[in-house]
This record gives C-alpha cells, structure tokens and sequence, in this order.
C-alpha cells in the first residue's frame, strides 16, 4: 500500500476512536499483527500550538508504534498549518486532517463534518498544510452533511487538486451519525471521483468478510477500522490473512483473548501511571468480555478496578467462576456459546447490514 512516499505493509488501517486509539491501544493492534498504519485520536491543532499537555499525551509514541498519523482538527488555516509542523517534527510519517466528525464541539468551530461545507476554504486550508511540511497529508470525510449534500466526490477532487495523497471516507453522512447502514455506492463514486490518489473505505467494518466486500463492491484501495477493532483487536491479522489466502482464520481462543486484554492492561499503567491507567481499563475491559461467554460476574467487578493487582484477582477469580459453564474439554458449552460475529449482507448490493456494535462511551460519544 503506497499513499505519496510512504510505503505500508498493509492496506489495512486503524480509525481514530476518541478516547479509545491511544498508545497503548495502538500497541496491541500493533502486536496482533496485520495493521498497515495507526492514526491517533483527533487532535485540536490550536492546543498542540498552545503546548497543552493534553494534546502532547494524545500524539504521545514510541520506535514500537510505527508508522504512525496524527489526526488534526481545527478550521483556522495557518494553526492548521503550524500544527502539522509540530506534527511532522514529533515523527508522524503522515497527517490527517478530520473532516468527517460529526460531534457538534466539532463542527460549530467550523472543523470535522463543516469543513464538507465549504469547498474552496477547506481546499485552501489544505494547501498551506501540503506546501508546509515533506510527509503526506491525507483527509478523513464522510459522503456529506446530509443526504441533501453529499459533497464527498467533488470535494475529493478538490482535495486531490491541492496535493492531498489519500482520502478516507465513511459511508455515513453527518447527519447520519451512526445510525443506518453504510453506503457502498456512496464511497464508490468518491473512489471514481479522483483519478490518481487512494481511497480508503470506512464503517461498520467488524469482520474480515466485511472489510473484503468493501473493498470488492467499492474498489477502495484499503479499509480502515474504528469500532470494529476494538470490539476484535484480531481484525487486521484475520482480515489481511483472508485477503491473502482466501481462508477465514478461527476466532482466538479464550487464553489468547486474555492474554491481549492483560497485555493492554499493563501498556495502560506504563503509558498513564497505575491509578489512572486501571480507571481508565474499566470501560476498556468489558469490550473484551464480550467474546468471553457468561461475563456478568467479571463485568459487574472490573468497572470498579482501581489496582493492577486487583484486576488479576478479579480476573482469576472470573476465571474460575466461568469453569462451571464448560464441558470436560475446557470449551463453552453450547448453550452458552456466542455464535461468530458475521456482518450479514442486505440485498442491495451497495449497503451492509449493520452488526450491531455499540459506540463506545468516551469524550466524543459519536465519533
């Protein structure tokens, strides 16, 4: 996968997730295997500009999370500009500039979904941040403001014109939310609509088989996953592995679930400090136990964890209590067991049916 200079080892791309992608997180993806890039959470370009510490912590990194975007929001053209050269002087190999966000402290400042608004100053805007800095600048759209105004096609071809070097697109439009189904025709025609850049698809991508339609019934050079991920942070392995092969690859087994959970744990309390760090794992914890089985008794604890070792003994102690729900082999008995998650297919060949993920509660519910 090529965007400008930039070479990637995937097509396969990890969403901003407010709240959610920060480093820890992205270190996990990182370490499952299959991701191609990572993007930071949004970011507001005039907080890095002001040197507050908490836009340093959400573009914080490492040599491990590699290659590494840092998405930008903001509407004011030169902060735009003079963010993306703190950006690129922190050691990000690109910088996305958020067009898509639908959160109303967005858009009323004129960023995210508004900048799909108004054309010329969005075009304007991004080339200042082209002609600034030597890595790629990218953008993260949906098809429009709302069904009335889907701007996306003629704004990609504005945006290639000044010098961007990929388009993501989700298939919602802002008015949408979240809420409907994702529209495949939709970001077909932005797919058409440039002629030399990628296109990168985006929404409700939480299977392999689904982010292997998208790219068949779009012709979008990649898919990128936000809530897909961190429902199943094994997507991009099973994903790139189906691409490649042609072969689903099994769900990971329970070890292997808690494994990563405990190793996402521990990247928490080195990255924010113990106390902050297992706060912050109480609504992190329970997306795991959603493929666990039976999980009231660990869910109804964990929201209360406020120790790394208290967390190992709610996990033990749940590790037996769950003993009573398997057979002689150790596996879930099938009253019990969770069918696979599987995107099931509506038959409009454009839309998928979305599988219901619950957006994740955070600073940016929406987003």
């Amino acid at each position: 996968m090529q965007i400008g200079p930039l070479t990637l080892s995937s097509n396969l791309f990890l969403s901003p997730l407010a709240g959610y992608t920060n480093l820890p997180f992205r270190l996990v993806v990182r370490e499952v295997g299959g991701v191609g890039l990572c993007t930071t959470d949004l970011v507001n370009a005039r907080s890095l500009l002001e040197k507050r510490e908490k836009a340093f912590k959400l573009i914080e990194t490492r040599p491990a999370d590699s290659p590494l975007a840092v998405q930008l929001f903001g509407s004011v053209a030169e902060e735009m500009r003079d963010a993306a050269l703190v950006v690129e002087a922190h050691g990000a190999v690109a910088v996305d500039i958020n067009m898509g966000c639908p959160v109303k402290k967005v858009v009323k400042i004129g960023g995210g979904s508004a900048m799909m608004t108004e054309l010329d100053k969005t075009a304007a805007l991004v080339r200042g941040m082209v002609k600034a800095v030597k890595i790629p600048v990218t953008a993260k759209m949906r098809l429009g403001w709302d069904d009335d105004n889907l701007t996306a096609p003629d704004l990609a071809r504005a945006l290639e014109d000044a010098g961007v070097a990929a388009i993501f697109v989700h298939g919602r439009t802002r008015e949408q939310g979240f809420g409907g189904t994702v529209n495949l025709a939709g970001i077909r025609k932005v797919v058409q609509a440039v002629k030399n850049i990628p296109v990168i698809g985006n929404g409700d991508v939480v299977t392999p088989q689904a982010a292997k339609m998208m790219l068949a019934e779009t012709g979008c050079a990649g898919v990128s996953v936000g809530r897909g991920a961190f429902y199943d942070p094994w997507i991009f392995k099973r994903t790139l592995h189906l691409l490649q092969t042609g072969e689903l690859s099994p769900e990971p087994i329970f070890s292997e679930r808690v494994r990563v959970m405990c190793r996402h744990l521990d990247l928490m309390v080195e990255v924010f400090g113990e106390e902050l760090g297992c706060r912050m794992f109480r609504k992190i914890a329970p997306w795991y136990a959603k493929r666990f089985g039976p999980c009231h008794e660990f869910n109804k604890q964990v929201v209360q964890v406020h120790s790394h070792a208290q967390f190992h003994e709610i996990l033990e102690n749940y590790i037996r209590w769950r003993q009573q729900f398997l057979d002689d082999h150790g596996e879930l008995l099938p009253r019990f067991q969770q069918a696979p998650l599987v995107a099931s297919f509506m038959r409009e060949p454009d839309s998928i049916q979305r599988t219901h993920i619950p957006v994740p509660k955070g600073p940016v519910e929406v987003w």
